[in-house]
């Protein structure tokens, strides 16, 4: 069964799919990588890549960041989502690669909506004077607000069933089957974000460049999505969430 899966795997619209996790990351890195060893901006100019990531309050600035959280969520939802698509491959073998593009393009359009939006409210922080340039919270209370929130959240009834949906993918495709890749994708991609969207915000406190809390990020976002250890993981992660708010308040992180 497994090198049956390994092999299906193999076929285009799982190279394209992960290609697209590789890319991502390659950018992202680029993006965040130390100036002395950003050799490939020699080819650009050498702020090329810094310039991308950095927020300036204009047009050209928003666009900037759309195209950084575009990446960022491609890079960290797209592993979250590996389980869901490889049950619609198997659910949906006989249409084909073109049933799980759709279902995928479904799923990125709703994570670009998210990207919009996320640039935009870091666009009206950093006017605010709560971020600085490179997207960090420049204001304790709003890394305590936003740390609160988050763990809060992990104990909400919408997050808990957002996160049944993704842990049983089976139940989920076969209650919309009727309703076309595309639908299903968008239906996808919208329980995602209520599992993810509080943990994405944190990429303010963490750093929006910061690929250390990128990886870790999405290592959580995958292990909450899996049945047993996600539901042994949630709860805890949100209590310890909010401890490290009162910490952040206290002055003590």
């Amino acid at each position: 069964m497994l090198a049956e899966r390994i092999r299906a795997m193999a076929a285009p619209h799982w190279l394209a799919f992960f290609s697209l996790i590789l890319v991502s990351w390659l950018c992202l890195f680029l993006m965040a990588v130390p100036a002395e060893l950003r050799a490939l901006g020699t080819n650009y100019g050498p702020d090329f890549w810094r310039d991308l990531c950095t927020l300036t309050p204009d047009a050209a600035g928003l666009l900037r960041m759309v195209l950084m959280w575009t990446l960022m969520s491609a890079a960290m939802m797209a592993p979250t989502v590996l389980p869901a698509l490889a049950t619609y491959d198997d659910l949906g073998h006989a249409s084909g690669a073109t049933s799980m593009m759709l279902l995928l393009a479904g799923y990125l359009l709703v994570w670009l909506g998210f990207s919009v939006v996320a640039a935009c409210v870091q666009m009206g922080l950093f006017v605010a004077g709560l971020l600085d340039p490179l997207g960090q919270s420049a204001a304790t209370a709003l890394s305590s607000l936003l740390l609160l929130g988050a763990g809060l959240y992990q104990f909400s009834s919408l997050k808990e069933a957002c996160l049944s949906k993704c842990r049983r993918p089976l139940m989920f495709f076969m209650s919309h089957w009727g309703e076309g890749a595309f639908r299903n994708g968008l239906r996808l991609g919208l329980v995602c974000l209520g599992c993810c969207w509080a943990l994405m915000a944190l990429a303010f406190v963490g750093g929006v460049m910061n690929l250390a809390f990128m990886g870790l990020a999405m290592v959580i976002m995958v292990l909450e999505k899996l049945p047993e250890i996600g539901r042994a993981i949630t709860r805890p992660l949100g209590g310890a969430l909010i401890a490290a708010a009162g910490l952040t308040t206290a002055g003590l992180l």
